[in-house]
């Protein structure tokens, strides 16, 4: 299972993108609000993914958290609900409000996502409303561990530095200090690139 990738994005389209990762070209299918996060062509972009086995094809999910792929593998796992379901619906709302809907039966919220009619919006707070919780305890240290390492290489690259560079030094400074602040990692990296020079 390819659960994991880095590499520099080719193409860049709202619904899909393919990543260069070692001199392969990986088609990715993403969310609107994935597509919204990931840098432009031609940058460095890591994205949690999904995996899709079927008897005629390989199909690659792309997420920029972890929360977002948990929240895909959920909705799959409701009747009637694939992969191209769950991925409009992913992009058709934010993962908060879709939490708050499933746990508190808000229909018409959810059928307001396109492809999602009544039956399946039902289905989907019979089977999803208990597991909801279950999201929220994932670790949170991975979580923000990965969000405070995307925005502290984005800060860098905003600064003028490169990404694979910027990239290096943040995981670097992550490595041996894992819960520090997203304050003082930009700060911690802009001394090392700064020795660098």
């Amino acid at each position: 299972m390819i659960g994991y990738l880095t590499g520099k994005i080719v193409l860049k389209k709202p619904t899909k993108i393919i990543l260069d990762v070692s001199g392969v070209g990986y088609l990715i299918n993403i969310s609107i609000s994935t597509f919204e996060k990931i840098p432009d062509e031609t940058e460095t972009v890591a994205l949690f993914t999904y995996l899709n086995v079927k008897e005629d094809a390989l199909d690659l999910y792309g997420f920029w958290t972890i929360d977002e792929k948990e929240m895909f593998e959920l909705l799959i796992s409701v009747s009637g609900i694939g992969p191209k379901i769950a991925q409009s619906i992913l992009s058709a709302i934010q993962i908060d409000d879709l939490k708050e809907s499933l746990k508190f039966g808000n229909l018409s919220r959810l059928t307001a996502t396109p492809g999602v009619g009544r039956k399946t919006a039902e289905r989907m707070i019979l089977e999803l409303k208990d597991k909801i919780d279950s999201l929220d305890q994932i670790d949170v240290s991975r979580v923000s561990g990965f969000s405070i390492k995307n925005d502290a290489v984005l800060a860098l690259t905003n600064l003028g530095y490169n990404q694979k560079t910027a990239t290096n030094v943040i995981r670097q400074i992550m490595e041996s200090k894992p819960s520090i602040t997203i304050e003082e990692l930009v700060k911690n990296a802009l001394i090392q690139l700064n020795k660098q020079i």
